[in-house]
């Protein structure tokens, strides 16, 4: 009986696998390709080199602050929305499995005992019957038009946009980190300006006083003087409340209470700046490294495969069956006897009127890559727009630097000569506070201009797609994936 049965389930299999050898190239719909879309050679203010690879590029070193490069290394680990974004990728990879088992022969195997029998009035057991039975089914439909392959190469798509997600989300949070880590120190640098520049003034409203009681100054210069003092007061504080709210975002982006960096940061001050070269490559590297654009093509593909994944509906569907269920039954007093029950066939499945549904179905799919395709070159382009940008405001900020220190050295070279000048009672007290607020508005704008340039930076690289992957033979085992080539990791089988 088991003998026979296991050359009934080999010959079902060996039938089967002939089937699909034979009809294997009937998938249906189309096959994705690589997308394309017409773009300049380079970049309007970039160079004709490639970048090559600069996912591992490391840029926020170039700033070279010890404390900067410590937080990225604590966030990349850390930091909430990347976690999140890697733990999507688990739900995908378990989607493909999902996918992948349809087209698989299924069997399950079942077991009983049961004992039945009567009661009589003294209590005695009559016609005792044990039942022992069990069962083993097969079931497998023929993936002869490619429903289950194609519905599997869409969730491998879904899972290389999940990858690059959590690329992405990388990407995010290293802009972020560094551009907040950035206002930090700028505002740090303002507070320390305006109580250098409060303790001139204090002096210079000191001074005023002294030359009141000596009859060289009237009690307008000492209010005049003492309004300044009062402004200067005044803006500290809320230099120091944006200090406070640059900490409580760093921390939070570590995954951190809001307060728990504020001391350390207050330990270290000094504006950064950025002191690595332009690095913006070519429009191909663009499409190569940025994550957002990749997950767009990954999207495109499984829209793709769910077209084939639709059509394959409006074809016939074949299924392979069968099921053997052997029993034993003994009662008392009579000797066992067993039964053994099995089937074995095809059954088919024709669509024949179905009020347009599938059809529909399909067209809603294409209309669905269509769609995906738009969002890949909007994609794109919107990456172009950024690095254009970034490029443009990098040179055009970095100009403006050498003109702001010398304004801030001849502002203050103004305000020394209108302070003696003053003391020697050859100009008044208006000439002073006009060079003092000169000072104040130089530093002021150096400061700003310091901080948007280290920005710019921030935006260049992040635009370029670079330093969301740790260095080579630093890659932990989670992250290996990662660092192969798009095309070789989520290359689609024909």
């Amino acid at each position: 009986m088991y003998s026979s049965l296991s050359t009934r389930l080999s010959s079902l299999r060996y039938a089967a696998s002939v089937f699909t050898l034979l009809l294997a190239g009937c998938v249906s719909g189309p096959d994705h390709a690589p997308p394309e879309m017409p773009l300049p050679a380079k970049f309007e203010e970039g160079g004709s080199k490639s970048n090559g690879d600069v996912v591992t590029v490391e840029w926020w070193t170039a700033y070279r602050d010890k404390q900067l490069d410590g937080l990225v290394a604590q966030g990349l680990n850390e930091n909430l929305d990347v976690l999140q974004a890697l733990e999507k990728i688990n739900a995908a990879s378990a989607n493909v499995t999902v996918a992948s088992a349809g087209g698989q022969p299924s069997l399950s195997v079942d077991a009983s005992h049961t004992v039945s029998g009567e009661k009589g009035r003294l209590r005695t057991t009559v016609g005792t019957t044990n039942t022992t039975g069990g069962g083993a089914s097969l079931s497998w439909l023929l993936d002869f038009f490619g429903q289950y392959r194609r519905s599997k190469e869409s969730a491998i798509g879904s899972l290389g946009a999940a990858y690059a997600t959590a690329d992405n989300a990388k990407l995010t949070f290293l802009k972020d980190l560094v551009s907040s880590y950035v206002d930090a120190r700028y505002y740090q640098e303002r507070i320390a300006l305006s109580q250098a520049n409060l303790k001139s003034r204090q002096q210079t409203y000191e001074l005023t006083q002294l030359q009141l009681k000596a009859g060289a100054a009237s009690r307008l210069d000492v209010v005049q003087a003492e309004g300044l003092v009062q402004s200067t007061k005044a803006d500290i504080p809320g230099l120091e409340q944006s200090f406070t709210e640059s900490a409580h975002h760093i921390a939070t982006l570590l995954g951190m209470p809001a307060a728990s960096l504020t001391d350390e940061l207050h330990k270290s001050a000094g504006q950064p700046v950025f002191r690595g070269s332009i690095r913006a490559g070519i429009l191909a590297d663009l499409i190569r490294n940025r994550p957002d654009i990749r997950k767009a093509e990954r999207e495109l593909a499984a829209a793709v495969a769910d077209i084939g994944a639709a059509e394959s509906q409006l074809y016939p569907s074949i299924s392979l069956s069968g099921s053997i269920s052997p029993s034993w039954v003994k009662s008392s007093g009579a000797s066992g006897a067993s039964l053994t029950s099995w089937f074995f066939g095809p059954t088919l499945n024709l669509p024949i009127f179905d009020g347009g549904k599938l059809r529909a179905n399909v067209d809603i799919e294409k209309s669905d890559a269509r769609t995906q395709y738009l969002a890949w070159k909007a994609a794109v382009l919107n990456g172009v727009e950024e690095v254009e940008n970034a490029l443009s405001a990098v040179r055009r900020d970095t100009q403006t630097l050498e003109p702001l220190r010398r304004q801030v050295q001849t502002a203050q070279e103004s305000l020394v000569l209108s302070t003696t000048s003053y003391k020697d009672g050859a100009s008044s007290l208006l000439d002073v506070l006009d060079a003092q607020r000169s000072v104040s508005d130089a530093q002021a704008s150096l400061a700003a201009t310091v901080q948007q340039v280290a920005k710019d930076y921030v935006d260049l690289y992040v635009a370029v797609g670079a330093g969301y992957l740790p260095p080579q033979g630093q890659v932990v085992s989670e992250r290996t994936a990662k660092s192969a080539s798009w095309p070789e990791r989520f290359a689609l089988s024909p």
